[in-house]
């Protein structure tokens, strides 16, 4: 009795370590060197600046990712179950106004008044004031687009926005956060800066390689793109003008967080969300591609995963931290974007069933 007691544990503990040694996963991981990771400190201080902000209903919705306001100041919202809710401009009566039958990430209005939205499960979608939808671009240089990410509309009419990840696709791996920790624990470069011009119908590849292409937005002087690279922690610099046309270099790296979306704000700023604070496993198993593998191999809940952190920065064109709002505590968490008006800091969330907004002259903008 007892040895077949003690065979059946050894039998039990060879198939154990057989699965976490060998079953397959979907993801390859790739070695690399975690930058260094300055953690709240100096530009990155603890403080309670984003604390109290204001909430708005999101018609029953959640998932707030991204945010934009029209010429009539009124409050769009992209949403986890595919709806573009549309506010009054003073917040009130929130609205299914469109639902784009997949997941609306980043949004942002052209000159026509059509809201250009990237759908992680459709691509490039652009909305007309009477709510009809068409697809944009659902390919880029003959490479199918699996997770439109964010999006930002230059001056000209080009539209620059990102692929996250071409490997991992939103829809194919049951959802974009889902997607998102595929391609982040693979580490395998799959992320593109695309840009789509209205006049020819073509989206094309500007920069690829990156790890999990992310926020996207267009210099004040439209000389550049910046795109959020939120697998390396950094936000890089892509030129569209000038003598640097074509090549990309680091604006800001090291971050503390996760940076999802970047935008555009008043008098020279641009504005990053960060998801979530780095994961200190993460960083010290970044040369450790068969631990990775492991760890993708433990049930769900027991691997590695966003942690509600209140955080929002503002940067310069040189990189230069001119702004940092935090909420340690993530009375609104997991923050994914920032869309700054003359008195509003309006603020993204992946989780959130409503969405939010600071006052800016609360914190002295």
């Amino acid at each position: 009795m007892f040895k077949k007691i003690l065979w059946s544990l050894i039998v039990i503990i060879v198939v154990i370590v057989l699965y976490f040694v060998a079953w397959p996963v979907p993801i390859n991981p790739v070695a690399w060197e975690a930058p260094p990771n300055p953690g709240y400190t100096g530009s990155f201080a603890v403080n309670e600046r984003l604390k109290g902000v204001e909430t708005l209903p999101i018609a029953g919705n959640h998932g707030p990712e991204d945010i934009a306001v029209d010429s009539q100041r009124r409050i769009y919202a992209a949403t986890h179950e595919g709806h573009i809710v549309r506010l009054n401009a003073d917040g009130t009566n929130p609205q299914n106004w469109v639902d784009t039958k997949g997941r609306p990430l980043g949004i942002d209005f052209d000159s026509k008044g059509n809201l250009i939205v990237a759908d992680a499960f459709r691509g490039l979608l652009s909305i007309a004031p009477d709510g009809t939808i068409t697809e944009l671009a659902t390919t880029a240089g003959g490479v199918p687009i699996r997770f439109a990410d964010d999006v930002d509309v230059a001056a000209d009419g080009k539209i620059y926005f990102s692929d996250a990840s071409i490997k991992f696709g939103a829809k194919e791996s049951g959802g974009a956060y889902e997607a998102s920790l595929l391609d982040l624990m693979e580490h395998g470069g799959h992320g593109r800066l695309l840009v789509y011009d209205p006049a020819t119908g073509v989206a094309k590849t500007l920069l690829d390689g990156l790890n999990f292409a992310n926020g996207v937005a267009v210099s004040h002087d439209q000389s550049y793109v910046l795109v959020n690279e939120t697998g390396d922690y950094r936000v890089i610099r892509f030129w569209i003008a000038g003598p640097k046309k074509g090549t990309s270099e680091t604006l800001i790296g090291s971050l503390p967080s996760f940076p999802d979306n970047i935008s555009t704000g008043s008098n020279g700023r641009y504005w990053v969300a960060f998801v979530s604070p780095r994961n200190p496993l993460l960083d010290k198993l970044a040369g450790k591609p068969f631990m990775r593998k492991v760890i993708q191999r433990m049930p769900a809940f027991m691997r590695p995963k966003a942690v509600a952190y209140g955080h929002i920065i503002a940067i310069d064109g040189e990189g230069k931290v001119l702004a940092n709002l935090q909420d340690p505590d993530a009375s609104y968490p997991i923050n994914t974007s920032v869309t700054e008006t003359k008195d509003y800091l309006y603020i993204g969330s992946l989780v959130a069933p409503v969405l939010a907004r600071l006052k800016k002259e609360k914190i002295g903008l």
